[in-house]
């Protein structure tokens, strides 16, 4: 079951959105957590290491998205942490990108929430209303 999931986009609005839509975690139980860029990203796995998923950008400042998972991969957290990336960019050749990478799915923008709870459930093993159901 998910505990931690790290929103990671540099749009204002979009962490909004992602509020909303990830509401039944946070109702199960789950702390939603946000980072605004790439290298803030990587601060707050450091310090909150029982983050159990991220929705990663791909094009941010500072640091982007496939810095971000090259660098946790690199250090070996992908064994423990789930990360879809999200993005505008939605070419096969990103999405096969980021998957050799090591993320578990990739999701473009625009989504529809149920588009990215039946992705969560797929990759975590989480359902919104298995969330919804802890208290």
């Amino acid at each position: 079951m998910l505990s931690k999931i790290l929103v990671v986009d540099d749009s204002e609005l979009l962490h909004r959105m992602y509020d909303l839509v990830l509401m039944r975690y946070r109702h199960g139980g789950a702390v939603i957590l946000h980072a605004r860029n790439g290298a803030e990203a990587v601060n707050l796995i450091h310090r909150h290491g029982d983050v159990d998923l991220v929705l990663l950008d791909v094009n941010m400042p500072f640091m982007g998205g496939l810095q971000v998972l090259k660098g946790l991969s690199a250090g070996g957290r992908l064994a423990h942490l789930k990360v879809i990336m999200v993005s505008t960019e939605g070419h096969e050749q990103d999405v096969q990108r980021a998957l050799e990478m090591g993320a578990c799915a990739y999701v473009t923008k625009p989504f529809t929430p149920a588009h990215l709870h039946d992705t969560i459930a797929l990759h975590c093993g989480e359902t919104a209303s298995a969330a919804a159901g802890r208290s």
